[in-house]
């Protein structure tokens, strides 16, 4: 039986018998679909793949503390961006 390691919504590493549906960028800390354009980009001129990170779900990622990718994800990153600048605004 194969074995995939995602990121939990508490930012540790487990394994599960079920791959993840989401990929993402450890340092960086966005996350996104697994074809994403910019990704792939990266990971084909040899980057990204030893920080990449992959999680169940979008409430994984976002519970980690990870971003929506601004590329693949667009509606996702606005409403990401929205939220961020409206906490700002209210401290």
């Amino acid at each position: 039986m194969k074995l995939y390691k995602l990121i939990g919504p508490d930012g540790k590493t487990y394994e599960s018998t079920i791959p993840g549906t989401l990929g993402g960028h450890r340092k960086h800390k966005i996350y996104g679909r697994l074809d994403c354009p910019g990704a792939l980009r990266w990971i084909a001129r040899g980057y990204y793949v030893r920080h990449r990170v992959f999680f169940k779900d979008e409430a994984a990622a976002l519970a980690a503390g990870y971003r929506p990718c601004a590329v693949c994800m667009k509606e996702q990153y606005l409403q990401w961006k929205q939220q961020g600048a409206t906490s700002r605004k209210s401290e």
